[in-house]
């Protein structure tokens, strides 16, 4: 998924969106390696050490890789995906709530 979100978050630079991972490598220094390999600048959380079973999984009730929140401008959770749905679904959502944000804002 991350030629897709590096496009995401080139082609959104200038809206109110924001792209935040988390990542379940056990190895800090792995982890390390494969954002900078794959060109991860968005912010980008590690797991700990216990990888799937870390604390932001436990806390978010994550069940599966990837999981998908979509949240809005409000911080409300709005999709959840478990699984990638593709592209398309994806990137429509993320439109339609750019637009409520940017319309709520004027």
């Amino acid at each position: 998924m991350f030629p897709h979100e590096r496009s995401l978050v080139k082609k959104l630079a200038d809206k109110p969106f924001a792209l935040v991972g988390v990542n379940s490598d056990p190895n800090l220094d792995d982890l390390q390696k494969v954002l900078k390999d794959e060109s991860i600048t968005w912010r980008s959380f590690w797991n700990g050490e216990k990888g799937t079973q870390g604390p932001i999984s436990n806390e978010w009730n994550v069940r599966g890789w990837p999981t998908l929140y979509l949240i809005d401008h409000k911080g409300t959770i709005r999709r959840k995906w478990l699984g990638s749905p593709g592209e398309k679904v994806m990137d429509e959502a993320i439109e339609k709530l750019i637009a409520e944000a940017e319309k709520g804002s004027k």
